[in-house]
């Protein structure tokens, strides 16, 4: 017999697991192995092409940072909410000395930062910059140049603990700005993101909230508000809305949610920043966990419309990750969104081979419909209890190609993006063949079992093929299963957030990841040398942090397009360093840069293997 476990009131744990992003019982035991391979070559085979490869190296390198999670919320007696979320990563230079440090974030216990050599090897300096947090449920953060000053200031959301606004002093350290920038924001915070919303100049902050999920009711001892249990709680929970800060220049924040038209629909997760239309302002995708996602087009002053519905038509239901780059190589950004809710009807001793991972379904139960797991009028109650516009959402992974002109069209079938049980979404070019590949931290865990995490390297043809197992990063290091034993018995492994950036200063992308429960991995990028150029910006008229700018680097008669990224991609922000794979190209040819404000400049004789920071001309 299928067992879902009870929900008192609701339907069974599958409609709960649906509406939290997880679910399960003490007594249901994770498969030891994930199903066969399925389709040409199987999940994460050997590709033809010049191979992607990684080595972890995290307990090597010194990155040696365990997240910890709440045994009353997700061990024997586990419970329905978004305490199984995890917590993010963060990379940036925040000590100003040329190469990427990394910060993990932590729900039980401090937080880690850890200080780059500039050769891949870190030292914890979490306790000297005073930023471990751990009185508070730290959930994602953002790096950024906040004030102006030169220096990478934090931005770190909680699980109603009091978000906090760390400014850098120099040297390594940071003090508690909160009270004075005006960011004394309590609430269920998801991602922070850094962005010239108005073209004044300087970064403005957009934090998004989800609902009031928790109970009144604060653990003493482990110092953080109790989660609520049941599906019925979960859904009458009063949503919260995001909040929009105007910076002054001089970090100090206004809240101008209402003016901008940022408030959100409660539920908000992750957020992608990037100029869908080509008119020289940035625009934002923000997901919704639970319902229809929101495209929000900049009038370059600021303020923001919704134009979902006419640009994208129907998103993904459960939308959780996003990030915007140019994937088909054309010039344009495409939008990418994971969509791990969807995926939340799994019955908790399903055999994990009936799993059809690319498969998508017009409803949330179709599944298990089809399987006589539930009935008909069981998947009609759960569109109801969840209020679910079928002709607004779709149930599984989006990708959105941009046409031109503000115009996108949906394609992840064909393209090849749909996968299972994913968080986030990490590009990069990992292979250096000028093609943007990307990672997705997957799985979810006690008490469901373990998933991978695809690596999906880029044809170059407009699809992808999942590489992961000849490229190193599966099966885990240690394996399957984690040492954490619940119920007596051990749980399944599984990724939340994952960041790139070149650790190590050899021209290829390593990663890191946060692990949920588990220690974090750094997978050091091993991959057969070809030729790169990197490039760091270094905005003068505007913020420093250049978000938003776009690079075009040409080489060997072809034409790549990168983005300075905002943080994004689920609880995480990769480094803000730019990296092209040259293909077989032996030089660079041409960069041309569009700085924020509409700054051009062009550039010839960039040197190839090799890192050049560019500054921003005066006009």
């Amino acid at each position: 017999m299928v067992r879902y476990p009870v929900v008192a009131g609701v339907l069974g744990g599958a409609l709960a697991a649906a509406l939290a992003g997880c679910g399960g019982d003490a007594g249901t035991a994770p498969a030891p192995n994930v199903p066969a391979p399925s389709g040409p070559g199987g999940p994460g085979a050997a590709s033809s092409a010049p191979g992607i490869r990684f080595e972890e190296c995290a307990e090597k390198a010194g990155l040696r940072f365990r997240m910890a999670f709440l045994r009353p919320e997700q061990g024997e007696n586990f419970k329905i909410n978004l305490y199984d979320h995890g917590s993010g990563v963060a990379v940036s230079d925040y000590d100003g000395d040329g190469d990427d440090d990394v910060l993990l974030l932590n729900e039980l216990g401090p937080n880690g930062l850890f200080r780059n050599d500039g050769k891949g090897n870190f030292t914890d300096a979490t306790v000297e910059a005073g930023v471990g947090l751990d009185d508070r449920i730290c959930v994602s953060a953002a790096f950024a140049d906040a004030d102006g000053d030169g220096d990478q200031d934090l931005y770190v959301t909680t699980t109603r603990g009091g978000n906090a606004y760390f400014e850098n002093t120099g040297g390594g350290r940071f003090r508690d700005a909160t009270k004075e920038a005006g960011l004394t924001l309590v609430a269920h915070s998801e991602q922070p993101v850094f962005f010239d919303a108005d073209g004044d100049g300087d970064l403005d902050l957009l934090v998004t909230n989800t609902a009031k999920w928790t109970e009144d009711s604060f653990h003493e001892r482990l110092k953080y508000w109790r989660g609520k249990a049941t599906l019925s709680e979960l859904i009458a929970s009063e949503k919260e809305r995001d909040v929009f800060y105007r910076n002054d220049g001089k970090g100090r924040f206004t809240d101008a949610t209402d003016e901008a038209g940022l408030k959100g629909k409660g539920w908000s997760g992750d957020v992608a920043v990037f100029d869908m239309d080509g008119d020289g302002d940035l625009d934002l995708f923000v997901c919704n966990m639970f319902g229809s996602s929101t495209l929000c087009r900049n009038d370059g002053k600021g303020r923001f419309e919704d134009v979902t519905r006419a640009v994208l038509g129907r998103t993904s239901w459960g939308a959780v990750g996003a990030r915007a780059f140019d994937y088909d190589g054309d010039g344009l950004p495409d939008l990418l969104v994971s969509d791990m809710h969807s995926d939340m009807w799994i019955p908790f001793d399903m055999d994990p081979a009936l799993v059809e991972e690319t498969v998508k379904y017009p409803g949330f139960w179709t599944r298990a419909v089809q399987f006589r797991m539930v009935t008909p009028e069981a998947e009609k109650e759960f569109d109801a209890l969840a209020k679910v516009r079928r002709d607004e959402v779709l149930f599984g992974n989006t990708l959105y190609r941009n046409k031109g002109g503000g115009s996108f069209e949906e394609v992840s079938d064909r393209a090849g993006w749909e996968v299972f049980w994913p968080w986030g979404v990490v590009e990069g070019d990992y292979d250096l063949d000028g093609w943007t590949d990307v990672y997705i931290p997957s799985g979810m865990g006690h008490p469901l079992w373990y998933w991978r995490s695809p690596l999906l390297r880029n044809r170059g043809d407009g699809t992808f093929e999942d590489v992961c197992r000849s490229a190193g990063t599966e099966p885990p290091p240690g394996g399957q299963l984690s040492e954490e034993v619940i119920g007596g018995k051990r749980t399944a492994r599984s990724a939340r957030a994952a960041a790139t950036g070149d650790f190590d200063g050899d021209g290829r992308l390593d990663l890191v990841v946060n692990n949920f429960n588990d220690r974090a991995f750094l997978w050091r990028n091993v991959s057969a040398p070809r030729r790169w150029c990197g490039l760091r910006l270094v905005g003068t008229r505007g913020h420093r942090d250049a978000v938003g700018a776009l690079v075009r680097l040409t080489a060997g008669g072809r034409t790549q397009v990168r983005q300075v990224q905002a943080a994004g991609g689920y609880l995480s922000q990769s480094s803000n360093r730019l990296l092209f794979g040259l293909g077989g190209a032996d030089r660079v040819d041409r960069v041309e840069i569009g700085w924020p404000g509409g700054t051009a400049q062009t550039l010839e004789g960039v040197k190839a293997d090799a890192y050049t920071t560019v500054t921003e001309p005066a006009r």
